[in-house]
């Protein structure tokens, strides 16, 4: 099993995932992460509630956002409210 850190994450993101307990990335993250970091674009994944798809898309996405840019970076689209809200707390 591989780490966020040979996957590509920033140290602080990793600081930030050990602070909510996350040590070791889940399956879909370990395929994801590298994909996603070196690809960017887009994606589909499936995998059941709790594996941590959200930060197998948000990790990727937050490294590439560049904070002295003003502008809109990135748009994450959510099939229901209740979906976006879970996205947004994350």
């Amino acid at each position: 099993m591989k780490t966020f850190q040979e996957l590509g994450v920033a140290d602080d993101f990793i600081k930030g995932l050990n602070e909510l307990g996350i040590i070791t990335p889940t399956e879909v993250q370990e395929k994801s992460i590298p994909f996603l970091m070196e690809n960017g674009g887009d994606m589909i994944a499936q995998a059941q509630t709790g594996t941590g798809k959200t930060a197998a898309f948000g990790l990727p996405l937050l490294a590439a956002i560049k904070p002295e840019v003003k502008e809109i970076q990135a748009v994450v689209v959510a099939p229901t409210r209740e979906l976006a809200k879970q996205i947004g707390k994350q």
